[in-house]
């Protein structure tokens, strides 16, 4: 559950799940609260997943499982995948060097299944794991004015650039790490951690202390990175191959001994991917497993829509196949056919740009 769920509950939250998690779902009035983060910003408590990996051999023990390269030095980080023997995405995660020890930040539900997992590869590795979840909170500042809001309540650090780099601070009497987000929302973001009971406090300081901001919820997390193009884990990654998803950005096609790696190299190196990630501007908003017609013909399968707030219009994303190349479709919603347009994605283009956004080698 939520680390402060009284503090979100005195905000008049409502709440919902996430992966088993129980997050906030929104504070009311959403449309508003998702254009005040586009337009300055907010603060969401993230519903992660922690595993922590120590001992010695613990960065080429991670190294060896996932995808993208884990980071050797202190304060870095690196966005990966779990891969099956088929190359489909078992769950994605944030690995972090934190010095003596390796932090990933998972889908909550796959925490406990990856210690499970890992605990029983280690043969003759010098290495412990455990899950960490309870542990931390970590509230997430996304907005134009997110690093505007960091550096004014950070102290005896700056804001960390690049991506997925992190800083060693405090705020008030807390002690926080800072990490530089990869644009999911669409804008500048940053995760800051603390220890779990030092959330309310934190999580106070980032709402009312310095530049104030907006508290939100999942709701508005997901139209926000909804308009931004963001295929997230539990809507449009888990089971696809990579190279299907378009998140390029979490694989390194060079490097070798991870579950899943032939498969994913020889879609990327001997043909094509059979779907691809598209954004679908429709008159009305479609739920997920929409099917997506050109004409009589079936070309798709919609992964998630909503009203986008910034967008103004029904904004869904779309696996379709990949050599479909139409302007128009139509999407079934409420047992008719509604009409669809084919658009560039982001939908909205905030002040950054989603690490994630799909991309092909075409593109």
């Amino acid at each position: 559950m939520t680390v402060i769920e009284d503090v979100h509950a005195d905000h008049g939250a409502t709440f919902t799940d996430h992966g088993g998690r129980r997050v906030v779902a929104n504070y009311g009035r959403h449309e508003r609260t998702h254009r005040a983060v586009r337009n300055a910003v907010g603060v969401v408590e993230m519903g992660y997943g922690v595993v922590e990996v120590g001992d010695d051999d613990r960065v080429e023990f991670v190294d060896n499982a996932v995808s993208n390269h884990v980071p050797t030095d202190d304060g870095t980080g690196a966005y990966c995948l779990l891969l099956d023997p088929q190359g489909g995405i078992e769950t994605d995660l944030y690995v972090f060097n934190a010095g003596e020890r390796l932090l990933c930040f998972t889908h909550p539900d796959r925490a406990g299944p990856l210690v499970d997992d890992w605990s029983g590869k280690v043969f003759i590795q010098d290495v412990e794991i455990r899950e960490a979840t309870d542990d931390f909170g970590v509230f997430g500042v996304h907005g134009r004015t997110a690093t505007e809001k960091i550096a004014s309540v950070l102290n005896h650090a700056g804001a960390p650039e690049p991506a997925l780099s992190f800083v060693r601070g405090s705020m008030g009497d807390e002690g926080v790490t800072v990490v530089a987000g990869d644009g999911l929302a669409g804008e500048e973001g940053y995760d800051v951690i603390c220890a779990a009971d030092d959330a309310p406090a934190v999580f106070d300081t980032l709402v009312n202390h310095g530049l104030n901001a907006a508290p939100f919820g999942y709701d508005t997390w997901n139209t926000l990175t909804l308009e931004a193009g963001t295929p997230l884990f539990e809507t449009e990654l888990v089971g696809r191959i990579p190279n299907v998803a378009g998140v390029r950005n979490a694989l390194d096609f060079e490097k070798g001994c991870y579950v899943g790696q032939e498969v994913v190299s020889r879609v990327e190196n001997r043909g094509r991917p059979s779907k691809r990630l598209v954004g679908l501007a429709p008159e009305a908003v479609p739920e997920s497993g929409a099917a997506v017609f050109d004409g009589d013909a079936a070309v798709g399968e919609v992964t998630r829509g909503a009203f986008g707030p910034s967008y103004d219009a029904p904004v869904a994303l779309a696996y379709v196949d990949f050599g479909f190349d139409g302007a128009s479709v139509t999407v079934r919603v409420g047992g008719e056919e509604v009409p669809a347009s084919v658009v560039d994605l982001p939908f909205v283009e905030g002040g950054s740009t989603s690490a994630r956004l799909p991309t092909y080698p075409e593109d």
